[in-house]
């Protein structure tokens, strides 16, 4: 018998989850970041899940709430520690699918919870197989993926600085967030990239919602003259009709973030005509094959995909590699830079690589990417576990 046979048979007989541990975990952080809806400084709060299959297998999931954009961590921890883990121990490990189900119907809300031991029980699945999660999605159709950095120190020189080490080796694409200080200042801040780089550089522009929507227009007329490739989520996240207005007066198309957070939002931003692109996060989308589904019908309106961050570290931007390597419509890059350019250390044994401004894939089963009882102590404040 082959190899795969003896993977898949191994599979077929039916292990289930028999342990599930929960850390709450406390990272600092380089450097402050600074934008429309919220800042962030000194440390950010994740929470991990560790899972271990009956046959000893161990997987790993992470959430990264955001208390202005999803949640907060301790309520992650509590929705994984008390309400989803009855749901999880004893559970298939072969059965994902019907696994999000019952979280769902059991728990409202919460999809970074529930994204969490998703990618831990498909990093399980993948072992078992040795299989990568973006083999168990469908299969690759790329194995590096453009890095976005985002220039959001509230001291625009660092950020200048830094654009000018990275650039050269090879680091194309950056995203200024805007609405954070004066007008003025923001359109100082793109003319001067624009002076010191011209258009060796993929720029973008990300206001986090910081416009109302009744002068929008006029500042938005301003940034599409430094003909940046997107404008992000320039307002709050129920103003469809103002986003609409500006997809269709701009020359720079029009990305949705916050307005954007499952198909159903989708289906309503396609409907009005509100977006040209969608930034697609594992954290708001509540699951890899949710997010498969939201970039389906996105495929079929004709809007590309971003692959978009909140405070994750290396498991989730692992799951959000092998996501994107098997979605072909998440075509804009990634801003998978936490990791390597925010986070001081992270609880990885060895980070996911980068090279020449590109995110590699991993390419071993499951996630790609080891974690140890030892990388999480050494790397991370434990505040709770369960």
């Amino acid at each position: 018998m082959s190899n795969s046979g003896t993977h898949a048979d191994a599979v077929r007989e039916t292990q289930i989850v028999e342990r599930m541990r929960v850390f709450l975990i406390e990272s600092p952080i380089k450097m402050a970041r600074r934008q429309g809806v919220g800042n962030v400084g000194g440390t950010v709060k994740r929470v991990l899940v560790e899972l271990t299959s009956s046959d000893g297998i161990v997987g790993w999931g992470e959430a990264a709430p955001w208390e202005v954009f999803t949640g907060t961590a301790e309520a992650a921890f509590a929705a994984l520690d008390i309400y989803l883990r009855p749901l999880v121990l004893g559970h298939p490990v072969q059965r994902a699918r019907a696994l999000m189900a019952k979280m769902d119907k059991a728990l409202v809300g919460h999809a970074e919870a529930k994204v969490a031991v998703e990618m831990a029980l498909l990093d399980i699945l993948g072992h078992a197989t040795g299989l990568s999660i973006a083999d168990l999605l469908g299969g690759r159709v790329r194995d590096t993926i453009p890095l976005s950095f985002s220039i959001a120190d509230p001291d625009f020189a660092a950020d200048l600085a830094r654009m000018k080490e990275m650039v050269p080796a090879g680091t194309r694409i950056f995203k200024v967030k805007t609405g954070v200080h004066d007008h003025r200042e923001d359109l100082a801040h793109l003319e001067a990239i624009r002076t010191e780089f011209g258009d060796t550089i993929d720029l973008r522009v990300d206001y986090n919602q910081a416009l109302d929507p009744f002068d929008a227009i006029k500042k938005l007329r301003d940034v599409d003259h430094f003909a940046p490739t997107f404008i992000e989520q320039p307002v709050p996240r129920p103003h469809l009709n103002a986003m609409a207005s500006f997809a269709s007066a701009l020359d720079t198309p029009i990305l949705a973030d916050e307005s954007c957070y499952d198909a159903v939002d989708l289906m309503e931003v396609i409907r009005l005509k509100a977006a040209d692109a969608i930034s697609v996060k594992l954290m708001k989308c509540g699951g890899l094959f949710k997010a498969q589904g939201l970039m389906a019908i996105a495929d079929a309106a004709g809007l590309p995909g971003y692959g978009g961050t909140l405070w994750e570290g290396g498991i989730a931007l692992a799951a959000g590699t092998q996501l994107i390597a098997a979605t072909p419509g998440i075509s804009l890059g990634c801003e998978f830079y936490m990791p390597h350019y925010v986070l001081t250390e992270d609880v990885l044994e060895e980070r996911v690589p980068l090279r020449s401004g590109h995110v590699v894939v991993p390419d071993g089963p499951g996630l790609g990417v080891r974690v140890t009882e030892a990388s999480l102590r050494a790397n991370a404040r434990v505040l709770a576990e369960a």
